[in-house]
């Protein structure tokens, strides 16, 4: 089915028992939400589970311009699938990449519908503009090291043109070759992956320049995976300081982990839902 934003249709996807506990799960960059193929089958034994495309990935629609994605909005495209799949009860939100950056703004807006919150490998963007503002570490060298590609995505030019005629149509083969991992690819990669440059640059220089103070009650639960080539441990080791209920999980696994890791993502975010559920 499609759900409306602002003017832009979100592909939504379900499965499992609509009775059940919600749990949606975000997708990231460049991928849709295909990624989590060998999650789904797994927590829809227990939970109705949802999917769906961010805006500008696969079967969604991709608006021009900056403002189309910057956090707000994509946080509000969170709650217009939230108020169509659960629309009497709150859901349960994991995310990852920048499914989780976004989910982040979601998670920390006043009153979401959002009964508890697995972030995976992807920061909030203002907690990391407060944490850069420290006394710099070698955990901000090695951040900024892992980071080298955002740069790339703010060269005027350079990262479409890569996407459009180099990257795009051998994405599987480049993560297949960098993480070992074989992401289902949609047959919108090069658009997606060119559209998708938007989020970095509507977002990353505006929120680390001027962060906002952004807390939430929503109890979190923050997976990082030992072997992340792009988002270290450091850019969340102040989460304590903006959530108030915080559990941290460490995995033996690289960035796409609930691709090569299926089984242990499925448990840890079978049992943060299950922990932080009403009963029936």
């Amino acid at each position: 089915m499609f759900v409306e934003s602002e003017g832009v249709r979100l592909a939504v996807f379900e499965h499992g028992d609509r009775s059940a506990p919600t749990v949606v799960l975000v997708h990231g960059y460049p991928d849709t939400h295909r990624v989590w193929d060998d999650v789904v089958p797994l927590l829809a034994e227990e939970f109705h589970v949802v999917t769906y495309d961010v805006r500008g990935a696969g079967a969604s629609s991709a608006p021009r311009g900056l403002a189309a994605y910057r956090l707000p909005v994509l946080a509000r495209d969170l709650f217009a699938v939230i108020a169509v799949v659960s629309p009497d009860a709150p859901v349960h939100v994991v995310a990852h990449d920048w499914g989780s950056i976004q989910a982040w703004e979601a998670v920390t807006t006043p009153d979401a519908p959002i009964a508890s919150y697995t972030s995976i490998s992807g920061p909030c963007l203002d907690h990391v503009g407060h944490w850069m503002r420290r006394r710099p570490t070698t955990r901000h060298l090695d951040q900024l090291l892992h980071s080298w590609y955002i740069a790339v995505f703010h060269l005027p030019f350079v990262a479409p043109l890569l996407w459009r005629h180099v990257i795009g149509r051998r994405w599987q083969k480049i993560a297949q070759r960098l993480e070992g991992v074989s992401p289902h690819v949609s047959p919108t990669i090069v658009r997606d992956g060119e559209q998708g440059i938007a989020l970095y640059r509507a977002n990353f220089i505006p929120r680390l320049r001027s962060p906002r103070v952004r807390r939430t009650d929503v109890p979190v639960q923050v997976v990082q995976p030992l072997r992340d080539k792009y988002v270290t441990a450091g850019v969340t080791e102040d989460v304590e300081r903006w959530a108030s209920d915080v559990r941290r999980r460490v995995i033996d696994a690289g960035h796409w982990a609930q691709i090569t890791h299926a089984d242990t993502v499925a448990r840890l975010v079978t049992d943060h839902v299950t922990a932080h559920s009403l009963p029936s």
